[in-house]
């Protein structure tokens, strides 16, 4: 574990873990209460920058006069945008209207753009990086569970379209990512075991020991401090570990997709609303993949089991059933699966696994046994 330098006493449980991409290359710092210090700490990997934040109306009333206050003379603030909360606004028109509002602002190519919210934020700001001006540079400040262990990291950044989640976006580094664990103690309950589901996911594709850890500390991660820290950053290192391998997602990467095929389906079919939190498909999407598994013979009965016996104990879904709202039918989720992004020549692929920390890649499934699966598990309640 490498530690920032030179920064107050007052930051708590500080980490640093490097992303190795050559001339993209960044770091990830994790900590409680760095906030205060990101705008030194985005001149100390940037040099002194005009900076431009995009945010939410949840995080802005929380956490927006910490972050001016901190930008100081290192970084002057072009200004603030503040966007509505929620999946719904990744789309096409608020990508527009944010770029416009950027050109508003003044931002120029070597100015920054900080991402300041969740997994929402950071992708559609992080897109409008990549396309303004041709592209502008970016920080990341996740302020969600989720964010910080999965969606700041990596370089995926997008908007959804009614054809699916995240299908049109582009791959696009940010500079830096400065991951406060103190901010997730104003995130809603729910909005925090939704983000479990990401860093239980790190355990389930590739890390049985994470996961053995997980099962045992998944309550003092829930309480915050050193151990939640702990858990964000052997997340990110595994992330990290396979972006550096497979930035594009030629290959290796798609295994970070585990459950995601489901899940963006169930989340298309819930309209991308608070009806079904990204995490809360996601969980459900782990448990059908361990349960096809299963089905297929691929993996064992009490691995499968295992997997959801933990997703139900920290209060996740893990049924197509526990939906509010109404459920789909295997015929509206076979289509929209249909438009997940490892579809190649019209052939289904899946994250599945062998047994926990044991996900692959199984290409061309078997669509009728995939469809009578799920007609199955659309009439469990």
């Amino acid at each position: 574990m490498d530690a920032e330098p030179d920064l107050p006493d007052d930051v708590k449980n500080l980490r640093t873990v490097p992303v190795g991409l050559g001339a993209r290359s960044y770091d990830i710092i994790i900590g409680g209460g760095l906030l205060t210090h990101a705008g030194a700490l985005i001149a100390r990997h940037h040099g002194t920058s005009k900076c431009a934040i995009v945010t939410d109306a949840n995080v802005a009333g929380f956490h927006l006069d910490a972050l001016t206050s901190s930008l100081g003379d290192a970084c002057p603030l072009a200004g603030t945008i503040t966007l509505n909360a929620g999946e719904a606004t990744k789309c096409f028109s608020e990508l527009a209207s944010l770029s416009e509002r950027l050109l508003e602002l003044g931002v120029e190519r070597g100015d920054v753009v900080i991402a300041f919210g969740g997994g929402v934020i950071g992708d559609l700001a992080g897109f409008a990086a990549s396309i303004l001006r041709r592209g502008v540079n970016f920080v990341q400040i996740p302020t969600s569970l989720l964010a910080q262990v999965d969606s700041s990291v990596g370089g995926k950044t997008g908007i959804n379209t009614p054809q699916g989640k995240n299908l049109i976006g582009a791959f696009y580094q940010p500079r830096l990512v400065i991951a406060d664990t103190d901010v997730l103690e104003t995130l809603p309950e729910r909005q925090f075991r939704a983000g479990y589901a990401e860093m239980a996911k790190y355990g389930l594709l590739g890390d049985a020991g994470f996961f053995n850890w997980l099962e045992k500390n998944w309550k003092n991660v829930f309480s915050g401090g050193a151990l939640l820290a702990q858990a964000i950053e052997t997340c990110c290192k595994a992330k990290v570990a396979i972006v550096e391998e497979d930035e594009h997602e030629m290959g290796k990467r798609a295994l970070l997709n585990l459950g995601h095929t489901f899940g963006h389906a169930l989340e298309g079919f819930a309209g991308y609303s608070d009806r079904l939190l990204h995490g809360e498909a996601i969980s459900i999407g782990m448990a059908l993949a361990f349960e096809y598994s299963n089905e297929m013979e691929l993996c064992k009965g009490q691995d499968a089991q295992r997997a959801i016996r933990h997703l139900e104990a920290v209060g996740l879904p893990t049924n197509i059933g526990q939906i509010p709202g109404g459920t789909p039918t295997s015929s509206q989720l076979m289509d929209l699966m249909a438009q997940d992004k490892k579809v190649q020549a019209g052939v289904l692929t899946l994250i599945l696994a062998r047994g926990i920390g044991e996900a692959f890649i199984e290409r061309g499934v078997d669509q009728a046994n995939l469809k009578d699966f799920l007609t199955r598990k659309c009439s469990e309640k």
